[in-house]
């Protein structure tokens, strides 16, 4: 799922929350109804496909192949583990094939054991997630069944290197893959509103990974097509391109904060230093933030730890919506975050600290019978006003934020408009 977990806590002391024993029941309402849908179509799909489909021993046999496949395929990138959050892999290579050779029944049946495999295997997590996600993907790959089978008679007519069939094959790849990205996104945005349907579809990245397992998808069935023992040639590049997918990601995960998806202090710190570099050398302005969560303490101590981490997941996903895509963004430690804004005066800079304000301060995040409301107080220091490096902008920053606090928090605060004097701290102004 593209959703961050959601999971209520119990107050201090108290006994398991019913969220806590059902983790479903802490999300929104409306994700919970778009959940049960997706699942209900899924199933009664099954069953109504299974009724008008006769197995035969070729069908079956095929469908195990494909599917040993894809456990051998995550059996050999176990190890390596998977990054939390979000994650990609290259599994559409043994669906699709499924989807164009066989009844459509099995491509509904196929996400089943293999998201059966990567909870028990790779990952444990809720298992209304592993439910969803095998219903998204079986219902895509079930249209795309749907389709091919409608317009092509024999499927083995994809392997006669005839051009209808593959295009139409490339066509209801297209469609799983546009299906199955559609019906997970709306489930992103529901659980979370505001996030950007940019942030939940596609990317370049993502179109790209998309376009090469569109052509692994492909090229797994023709070969299967054509002779069922040519998967043990298939096998291996699919198994190593997976394999450097999932280290790609591995690397990346260790830039990024595991609770909120935001960088890490350390790197967000080089991330900061390179763009200080280049505003000095082009001479543009530059602004920096710190963000602190005011009274955070008492959230944990009245809610517990997990709540208040959703707090924090909140505010993290709040301060990415309203902010630009080369703004650099981090989690500083604890309750705090960092924001830098290239290209942005002071006037700018407080306009942005305005809004974070004011955005999170009308969140809320549910609690069992609760919903919890924070405020934040934001300190800002401007590029060569305040400061001339980062740990000149971050002190000022942090003296402003200082300030902020004793005002009586809920507040932006910005450093006096010149630089402190040698051996001297810069005063602050709100």
């Amino acid at each position: 799922m593209t959703a961050p977990s959601q999971t209520s806590a119990k107050p201090i002391g108290g006994p398991p929350s019913r969220a806590g024993r059902w983790p479903l029941t802490a999300q929104r309402r409306p994700l919970v109804g778009y959940l049960f849908l997706i699942v209900t179509i899924d199933l009664v799909a099954i069953v109504g496909l299974s009724l008008v489909t006769v197995p035969s021993v070729g069908d079956l046999l095929v469908f195990c192949s494909l599917m040993a496949c894809g456990a051998v395929c995550i059996e050999a990138t176990r190890r390596l583990g998977m990054p939390a959050g979000v994650s990609r892999d290259l599994l559409s290579a043994w669906w699709l094939p499924v989807a164009l050779l066989l009844p459509p029944v099995y491509a509904l049946l196929a996400p089943i054991p293999l998201q059966i495999l990567l909870q028990l295997r790779v990952r444990a997590t809720v298992v209304y997630r592993r439910v969803v996600t095998s219903a998204a993907i079986g219902l895509a790959a079930g249209a795309a069944s749907l389709v091919f089978h409608s317009q092509v008679d024999d499927p083995a007519r994809l392997t006669e290197g005839v051009g209808w069939p593959i295009v139409l094959a490339v066509g209801c790849a297209a469609l799983f893959t546009i299906l199955n990205t559609a019906l997970i996104a709306v489930a992103a945005h529901t659980a979370d509103p505001d996030v950007r349907w940019r942030d939940v579809l596609w990317d370049r990245e993502s179109l790209l990974l998309d376009a090469v397992e569109l052509c692994l998808g492909l090229i797994v069935a023709i070969m299967c097509g054509l002779n069922l023992l040519l998967l043990v040639l298939a096998l291996p590049p699919v198994m190593l391109l997976q394999r450097s997918l999932m280290h790609a990601q591995l690397q990346a995960a260790a830039r990024t904060d595991p609770k909120t998806g935001l960088l890490n202090a350390a790197a967000w710190q080089r991330e900061a230093d390179t763009e200080i570099v280049r505003a000095h050398r082009t001479g543009e302005m530059l602004a920096l933030l710190i963000v602190d969560i005011d009274h955070f303490k008492r959230v944990n101590d009245t809610y517990g730890h997990l709540v208040g981490d959703q707090v924090l997941i909140g505010v993290a996903a709040t301060l990415r919506s309203q902010l630009r895509d080369y703004d650099v963004v981090g989690r500083f430690g604890g309750e705090e975050f960092v924001v830098l804004l290239p290209r942005a005066d002071l006037a700018e800079a407080r306009r942005v600290a305005e809004r974070l304000r004011s955005r999170v301060g009308r969140m809320a995040v549910p609690a069992d019978d609760a919903m919890i409301t924070v405020t934040i107080s934001l300190g800002v220091a401007i590029m060569n006003v305040h400061g001339h490096d980062l740990i000149e902008l971050l002190a000022a920053a942090d003296l402003a934020l200082y300030r902020a606090k004793e005002l009586g928090r809920d507040r932006v605060c910005l450093p006096a408009q010149q630089m402190p004097p040698p051996g001297g701290k810069p005063a602050t102004a709100c």
